[in-house]
């Protein structure tokens, strides 16, 4: 199990403001990129996120463009997982090309507040917050060997002897 601290937002966080679309097309290293993470949305999440923290959101959580930017600014500045009652799909599939762990969780997500702690089981799709347990369904093995690989890329890489 993981354990975060969470981030709370609200539904429709658009992928414009997880990763602002006026940096879209200035070359950036993804450590550059998590300087503008959330910015717009929130002014002290990049400054003060730490390594490990967990974003939780409502719904629809990246919708918007299909910039993996968006994706790879909030792993780069830390997160170790995003949990949502929804996903935009691209958005979904990018965070976990990118190595970055997105979970559908309907209950519970209202309970949990900014700073707040959870516990997270991938394996066994469990998240747990103030004693109580979630549960969503577990990420599939080959979703698993992604995340842990670093993402796709890497994966592949892996996979075909090319580390």
């Amino acid at each position: 199990m993981m354990e975060g601290r969470v981030w709370k937002y609200g539904d429709d966080v658009n992928t414009d403001v997880i990763f602002p679309g006026k940096y879209t097309y200035q070359p950036m290293e993804p450590a550059e990129m998590a300087e503008h993470a959330l910015e717009d949305l929130d002014p002290t999440f990049a400054k003060e996120v730490k390594k490990g923290d967990v974003i939780v959101a409502g719904f629809n959580f990246g919708c918007g463009s299909s910039r993996e930017q968006a994706a790879t600014c909030l792993k780069a500045a830390g997160v170790a997982a995003v949990i949502a009652k929804s996903f935009s799909r691209i958005f979904f599939r990018n965070a976990i090309n990118t190595g970055l762990p997105v979970i559908e969780l309907q209950d519970g997500t209202d309970a949990m507040e900014k700073d707040d702690t959870v516990s997270i089981g991938f394996e066994k799709g469990t998240v747990i917050h103030e004693g109580n347990a979630y549960h969503f369904p577990a990420l599939p093995e080959e979703v698993l060997a992604i995340l842990e690989d670093g993402g796709l890329i890497p994966h592949v890489r892996k996979e075909l002897g090319k580390e």
